[in-house]
């Protein structure tokens, strides 16, 4: 089944959560009549690889003609006029950036991916929950309609201004052509009416002035208090559920609305600052006794420049964190002389700034706070900020082209690379930028989340085990010295980030009963809902008789799942991770034949499947193989070995002893369309292949002796032609062939 097929299958609540991630950049109707081709694309190499993504673009507008012109010939005017309205704008948007619709496209795959596993919990995760919380939900709304209120004030002070600019010129007007009058007209009764109109308007200008002061303040106030109490708030929650999305939790959008926010502000706390300046002016020109301008006006100037330094200073971001194009769902961890991109945003959206900002990339800065590794960034590391740099019109710059190096130890050597502590270690890439603006000089700092360096590729997993332990167990976004004295995480959370690894790295999530194998073998426990598992015990220290740590063996089974089985664990057929017992237990009353699929326990990266079967006289018996890694399902596809597996017991006719996947579905329903090839029937010597050779194929075969109840392992993968195995059966007999392929069985 597809994966759009599960998803459209979702209870409510989780339909309406994927509705939340399709709109303009990638609508929902290319989603469901494209389905299968999108599902079939490496939309996550091609986002960081723009000749592939061009070419996935190019082939997505074709994909899209293919569907127009079917359903012209269905005549159907409402999706036909979508389709060239879709098609348009995904030309015009992603033309001169096609890498962002390959972003945006993994992007929704993954999303949905998370939300399937989700449904498949038995509860909502604990950090997801948190993340999705209500509160958040009306703190956000709150933020947008008093940003909204703000916007609209500062409009009617705008007006005000005005007004008293309009009464000002008029009084100057009226005062200045009593100065011309004639000295006898100046004693006259029209002219002590007019100074008593002047001396009203004097009166209502000050009132005037003195309520446009008032609401200046007021909304100086209502901004000072939305900025520290809910916008920053709300900013911090985002930079939260970008850690957690980095280490492949839910999607962190939001960004665009506090873009919104924060632009509104900018453009609010400006015009208060120019409405300001208008005031000084008009005291300037006229000015009187108690004018309350020359009083309050230097006080508010101060407090709306200290506004606009502190709003700016948080709208610096990064919109992107540091990844390597050739590990983008590894991010953070970045290889010496390897690229990586990053990308910043400026949430404050202003045409003036466009192309003027320029922003200096460094590592390192504060090396006080390091260890003995330096290093320093090689390749273009000054940009300039562009609104046409990002296909959604945010103020942006992507940084394409960096590289860390590291630099030589003053004793002349390379620094501790190779050792353990290397991926422990953590660096902070900064990014540094000045705005001019209004006469505003403002100098912007914002750095990345902590990155791990690593000299070698084999030290990637135990560097990305730190970046989610870090993630998971802190907000603070700059604790370099973290590893010092790494803190518990709660084993709740550690088992719902388990869960997403493998929904974003290989497709589905773990269940409640995987789960809980997993709370095992990290704990007494068999509940994953309360205790908390230290750093050692999960990176550090090997499994009890074990010469690994867990997360090497999970980290295994996930490289072994994404090369070599990676459809037959998306469409839910490899239970996993299950103990011996259990299946046991969950094999002992099924059909004989009936079988299921286990990852070893005690071989890295092993997968094994056991099945059940009943004696002569109807004691049940369990088989399990050898498990099978990486080598060997390398020349014989896992689903492959399923199908032509073959057993030889006692005196029987070798036969395939796998015949129903747990808990009873037929084996060739479950796995006939991963099959790499028809079965291959045994042919004589006398049928010649190609060239005149005898066609030959890799039978998987395991000996079981009659004599004992304990299964024996299969032999290695053996190169044995269809003719040869039938010229061994017609003239040896089963016995022979037995002993012939007898191995040292290994308990799994």
């Amino acid at each position: 089944m597809s994966q759009w097929n599960q998803v459209q299958q979702l209870e409510i609540k989780f339909l309406e959560q994927v509705d939340q991630f399709y709109d303009d950049n990638f609508p929902m109707e290319i989603r469901h009549l494209l389905a299968q081709w999108i599902e079939n694309q490496d939309w996550e190499a091609a986002s960081n690889n723009e000749t592939m993504a061009t070419i996935l673009l190019q082939n997505l507008l074709i994909q899209l003609d293919e569907q127009l012109g079917r359903v012209s010939k269905e005549k159907n005017l409402l999706l036909i006029h979508n389709l060239k309205r879709i098609r348009k704008v995904l030309q015009g948007k992603f033309h001169g950036n096609p890498m962002h619709v390959a972003v945006v496209i993994s992007n929704c795959l993954r999303e949905e991916r998370r939300i399937l596993a989700a449904a498949n919990m038995p509860v909502q995760g604990p950090l997801e929950k948190s993340l999705q919380s209500s509160s958040v939900s009306e703190r956000q709304r709150n933020v947008e309609h008093k940003v909204a209120a703000i916007k609209n004030s500062v409009q009617m002070t705008e007006q005000d201004t005005k007004y008293l600019e309009d009464l000002q010129d008029e009084f100057d007007y009226r005062y200045k052509t009593i100065q011309t009058m004639d000295q006898s007209d100046k004693n006259s009764a029209m002219m002590n009416q007019e100074v008593l109109t002047l001396q009203e308007m004097l009166n209502s200008l000050d009132f005037k002035r003195k309520e446009a002061l008032s609401k200046m303040t007021q909304i100086i106030h209502e901004t000072d208090l939305l900025m520290n109490n809910m916008l920053i708030e709300e900013l911090q929650d985002w930079k939260r559920r970008q850690q957690i999305a980095c280490i492949g939790g839910p999607l962190h959008n939001g960004l665009d609305q506090l873009q919104n926010c924060f632009t509104l502000l900018a453009e609010s706390l400006f015009q208060l600052r120019r409405q300001l300046e208008k005031l000084e002016e008009q005291s300037t020109k006229m000015t009187y006794e108690g004018d309350p301008i020359p009083v309050q006006r230097t006080h508010m100037l101060e407090r709306v420049t200290f506004l606009i330094y502190n709003l700016f200073k948080n709208s610096f971001v990064v919109e992107r964190q540091p990844c390597m194009p050739t590990h983008p769902q590894r991010p953070l961890v970045l290889k010496t002389l390897i690229q990586f991109t990053v990308k910043l945003r400026l949430l404050i959206k202003l045409p003036e700034l466009n192309y003027q900002v320029k922003v200096k990339a460094s590592i390192d800065k504060n090396v006080s706070t390091l260890s003995n590794r330096r290093f320093v960034l090689c390749g273009t590391n000054v940009k300039a900020m562009s609104i046409e740099e990002s296909s959604n019109g945010s103020l942006s710059v992507e940084f394409r082209h960096l590289q860390p190096k590291e630099m030589k130890s003053s004793a002349g050597g390379k620094g501790n690379e190779g050792c353990h502590m290397v991926t422990e270690e953590l660096h902070s890439i900064t990014f540094e930028t000045q705005i001019c603006l209004y006469g505003l000089t403002i100098d912007l700092e914002t750095s990345s989340l902590p990155v791990v360096m690593i000299s070698n590729v084999s030290q990637l997993p135990n560097a990305w085990a730190s970046i989610i332990w870090y993630n998971v167990s802190t907000n603070d976004s700059q604790n370099l010295v973290f590893f010092n004295n790494p803190p518990p995480a709660t084993l709740s959370q550690l088992l719902e980030v388990m869960s997403w690894q493998f929904s974003s790295y290989v497709g589905r999530g773990l269940n409640s009963d995987q789960l809980n194998m997993l709370a095992e073998k990290l704990t007494v426990q068999s509940s994953y809902s309360d205790g908390h598992l230290t750093w050692a015990k999960f990176c550090k220290e090997h499994l009890p008789g074990k010469s690994f740590t867990f997360w090497t063996w999970l980290e295994a089974i996930l490289d072994l799942i994404k090369k070599h089985i990676l459809p037959l664990w998306i469409d839910g057929y490899v239970m996993g991770f299950v103990s011996k017992e259990k299946e046991r237990l969950l094999l002992k009353d099924k059909m004989p034949g009936t079988f299921l699929l286990r990852f070893s326990e005690s071989h890295l990266g092993g997968i094994t499947f056991t099945w059940v079967d009943h004696s002569e006289n109807g004691e049940v018996r369990f088989h399990s193989v050898e498990p099978y890694n990486k080598g060997r399902l390398s020349a014989l596809p896992f689903a492959d070995i399923l199908r032509d597996y073959k057993v030889i017991m006692a005196e029987n006719v070798p036969e395939n002893p796998l015949k129903y996947l747990y808990p009873d579905i037929p084996k060739d329903k479950a796995f006939g369309r991963h099959y790499s090839s028809q079965p291959c029937e045994v042919s004589r010597p006398t049928e010649r292949g190609g060239k005149g050779y005898v066609p030959s194929v890799f039978i998987p075969i395991s000996t079981i002796r009659s004599d004992s109840m304990e299964p024996h392992s299969p032999s290695d993968l053996l190169p044995m032609s269809p003719s040869v195995y039938a010229v061994l059966r017609e003239n040896l007999s089963p016995t022979t062939i037995e002993t012939a392929m007898k191995s040292p069985y290994s308990a799994e």
